[in-house]
């Protein structure tokens, strides 16, 4: 294994950050800043997209925003195209290892920065089957099926000439390991993500947490807790709500923001349903998960569930689609999953979980992550195992070009004589 120079950091690239209303990536880059300052020696460098270009040091730890522009239709998103501007960083601090956790335009300039540097270990986070997800979805909706096919095709092989160029990718499972293979994309390897399992814990259940936020005493509040847009599909969750039976007394909070939380609040009134909107706070997030009873996702195209985990931890059982990561996520006993996008089966499942023994079923669901989720089993296997690979394969690359450099043999005069 090749180790990890302490002197030249690592560096996290990723278009898909946003301070507020963000996802797993936002957790990830924090708890991976964590790890660093607590149980390694390296340095940590962290680029994202801000409103305005921004360094900040804190010992080995370096933030930096690149200034971009909000992403339309995503208020808290914004896109980084000056590129230059995050080669000139690269080439101020010379990361030995550069991991990119998106896969548009950023990964590109990771990889010409390693072709002036071949010494430099790229490693990929590949997160979101974005051919499917983002393009065939999108475009069959806007297009039809017939262009949607065709997009997804040229996206295929966007994807596989990108993530050929780098030194290891990781995925969130072994489907979406199966995805990339089918790329033609073979050095892959599955990374489970963490929870953490102090902060997200049932003693955080607060039982005044209702009445603060005006919803009924009785009947099983269910939560969830993610961006508000098309891609989570938190819109499945309203009409799923509306299907449930008057009896049942159920009320929901939908934590978190995006472009369709409006659209929401509008579809909810009336409705013992509250939108408090993000939660930058974990503890006041696990306060919030803690106190529900039922965690609910409408998600069809999950790649890992981090949110779920940290319900689970929080002693929720979980009711979704099955489909994606849920299946992995929510086994046999630790909730119910229906077909996708059948919300009045979602709604009888709700119920049948209310109707049972949900604390059993979610205290299940909190053994089940706590033996098998940490955010240091997470790191461990990324830098003993990824990153040694990734630096192991740039090692045997300039290896290889040394050998193509030696010069050559002078080939001896006619007359002479060896020795």
């Amino acid at each position: 294994m090749i180790a990890i120079n302490s002197g030249r950091p690592i560096c996290d690239l990723t278009q898909s950050y946003a301070p507020v209303g963000g996802g797993g990536i936002g957790t990830y880059l924090r708890e991976k800043r964590d790890y660093v300052l607590a149980r390694h020696d390296c340095r940590l460098l962290q680029i994202v997209p801000g409103p305005e270009d921004r360094v900040v040091e804190n010992g080995r730890h370096v933030w930096v925003e690149i200034g971009a522009e909000q992403v339309r239709g995503s208020p808290n998103y914004r896109f980084i195209t000056r590129t230059s501007a995050v080669r000139a960083v690269l080439e101020q601090y010379r990361p030995q290892i550069i991991e990119s956790q998106c896969p548009w335009v950023l990964p590109w300039t990771a990889i010409n920065y390693r072709r002036a540097h071949p010494d430099t270990a790229l490693v990929a986070g590949y997160h979101t089957d974005f051919p499917n997800t983002h393009v065939y979805r999108v475009g069959a909706a806007l297009f039809g099926d017939f262009v949607a096919r065709g997009l997804r095709r040229l996206s295929a092989s966007y994807a596989a000439t990108t993530y050929r160029e780098f030194d290891r990718v990781y995925t969130l499972g072994q489907d979406m390991r199966g995805v990339l293979t089918g790329y033609g994309v073979a050095h892959v390897d599955v990374l489970s993500l963490g929870v953490d399992a102090g902060t997200f814990h049932p003693d955080r259940r607060d039982p005044g947490l209702r009445a603060e936020l005006g919803l009924p005493a009785t009947g099983p509040l269910l939560a969830y807790a993610g961006r508000l847009d098309n891609e989570k599909r938190a819109d499945r969750l309203i009409a799923m709500f509306r299907a449930l039976p008057p009896e049942l007394g159920a009320s929901m909070i939908l934590i978190g923001d995006g472009k369709l939380r409006d659209q929401l609040a509008d579809a909810a009134r009336g409705l013992p349903v509250v939108l408090p909107g993000y939660c930058a706070d974990r503890f006041k997030l696990a306060r919030l998960l803690a106190s529900a009873d039922i965690y609910v996702s409408a998600m069809a195209d999950e790649t890992f569930g981090l949110s779920v985990l940290e319900a689970q931890a929080c002693g929720l059982p979980v009711v979704g689609f099955a489909s994606g990561a849920m299946v992995q996520r929510v086994p046999k006993g630790l909730g119910e999953l229906v077909d996708l996008d059948d919300v009045a089966a979602m709604a009888r499942a709700v119920a049948a979980v209310w109707r049972g023994d949900p604390a059993a079923m979610g205290q299940r669901a909190r053994d089940h992550v706590t033996a098998r989720f940490s955010w240091d089993q997470t790191f461990e296997m990324l830098f003993g195992d990824v990153y040694s690979r990734a630096l192991a394969t740039a090692w045997q690359r300039q290896e290889k070009a040394r050998w193509f450099r030696r010069p050559a043999a002078t080939p001896m005069l006619a007359g002479q004589r060896a020795g």
